[in-house]
């Protein structure tokens, strides 16, 4: 599910009979639960909303969705090898960086 660019996963639980799902695209922990589906849907979007409040009554900047950047530290000359390889394929570094990532996880 997706609210105000937040992503969640959520199971079934068939002991307690309810659906369990956490935010999975920030760092803090958001939890929320429903015993149908409509309930879990107004779960996650009040834990959402909660959070956001919550983190407004604290003065806290609430952790943002993953905007897509991350930083690498790389062994310098694995740097220039995939540097030179992305260029031979007519790629940016990080699109070709992207490429061989969204491969790997297929």
């Amino acid at each position: 599910m997706k609210y105000k660019g937040y992503e969640s996963v959520v199971e079934f639980d068939d002991e307690a009979e309810i659906f369990h799902g956490e935010i999975i695209n920030i760092r803090d922990v958001v939890t929320f639960q429903g015993k149908s589906v409509e309930e879990l849907k107004q779960a996650f979007q009040d834990s959402v909303d909660d959070y956001l409040e919550f983190c407004q009554q604290r003065g806290e900047e609430p952790d943002k969705p993953f905007s897509g950047k991350f930083m690498v530290r790389i062994n310098p000359q694995l740097h220039k090898v995939i540097a030179l390889r992305a260029k031979q394929e007519g790629k940016s570094l990080n699109s070709w960086i992207e490429q061989q990532l969204s491969e790997s996880i297929v």
